[in-house]
């Protein structure tokens, strides 16, 4: 299961976890968005083409549906107030879930137009909701519902915390996909599964974004995630999960049954991996532990 391409796999005891595979779930039609809430001991996700988001409970194994419809929602994360931040492919919108159980629209248009069918999400320090745009979920009605696109080119943009302005912060994607901030948030990582490469931008001091450079490449890229040594995991279709060095060398992978959609770590101790790959949902308790969870 643990491929080994580069020393520093090994002397990071990257491959020092279980021995296989947790299936925990088997019945989706394409899975995505994992996101683990350390409050309940509970994972979230998304089946996209069935409309529903699923449960996972950590104490008794028993998965139950959170939410249908959802919206055709792909990815979720946390907000700082440990609030559901959810990318709704369907609704072609960014959201986000009050205690009371209530939906907030934190995005729907940009410049006057409709997204096209937000992806990812990520939550900056300050607030800033930050959203990859995609057409995935316009295309065609599988993943959501086949409609023209109105802004004609699939960008990133950043939600403002205070005024709710929604700002265009880098454009040039073929189709962005996950995105991860690095752990001092000086630098923002996008994936781009369609050109086949995760790309990198510096953020300055007025929540823009500079310096593009390509990380890495590989073909069918989708969601990402850092461990807490600064290594980046990223979610690589047939090729399983990649791990990489800070300079973007390949060093390691786990190998997958399933072409691998996205991942997300969690648990009690934040080093379960968990893997959303076609049908199923699985997991991996590691040696290695994900990015500190901040609210």
């Amino acid at each position: 299961m643990y491929e080994i391409l580069d020393e520093r796999f090994k002397t990071g005891r990257c491959a020092n976890g279980d021995a296989r595979l947790d299936r925990l779930y088997d019945d989706c039609r394409w899975a995505e968005g994992p996101l683990y809430l350390p409050a309940w001991r509970q994972l979230v996700w998304s089946d996209i083409p069935n409309d529903r988001m699923l449960r996972w409970d950590e104490a008794t194994g028993a998965v139950s549906v959170f939410r249908s419809p959802a919206g055709h929602s792909n990815g979720n994360t946390l907000d700082r107030e440990g609030r559901l931040i959810s990318c709704e492919q369907g609704n072609r919108r960014v959201t986000r879930t009050e205690p009371d159980g209530s939906i907030t629209v934190i995005a729907d248009r940009f410049d006057g137009k409709r997204l096209n069918s937000p992806n990812d999400a990520v939550v900056r320090s300050d607030g800033s909701v930050w959203f990859s745009d995609p057409d995935f979920g316009i295309t065609n009605d599988y993943e959501g519902h086949r409609a023209p696109g109105e802004i004609g080119a699939c960008n990133l943009y950043r939600a403002d915390p205070s005024t709710g302005e929604v700002r265009m912060v880098a454009d040039g994607f073929l189709g962005p996909n996950g995105l991860v901030f690095s752990p001092d948030e000086s630098e923002l990582y996008a994936a781009d599964t369609r050109a086949g490469h995760i790309r990198a931008f510096k953020v300055t001091d007025d929540g823009a974004l500079a310096d593009d450079r390509v990380f890495t490449t590989c073909p069918g890229i989708d969601n990402i995630r850092f461990d807490d040594e600064g290594r980046l995991w990223a979610a690589a279709m047939e090729d399983g999960v990649h791990c990489y060095a800070a300079d973007g060398t390949l060093i390691g992978r786990l190998r997958v049954p399933e072409p691998v959609s996205n991942i997300a770590f969690g648990g009690p101790k934040n080093n379960r991996l968990f893997i959303t790959a076609t049908t199923s949902l699985y997991s991996l308790v590691m040696s290695v532990t994900g990015l500190p969870r901040v609210l």
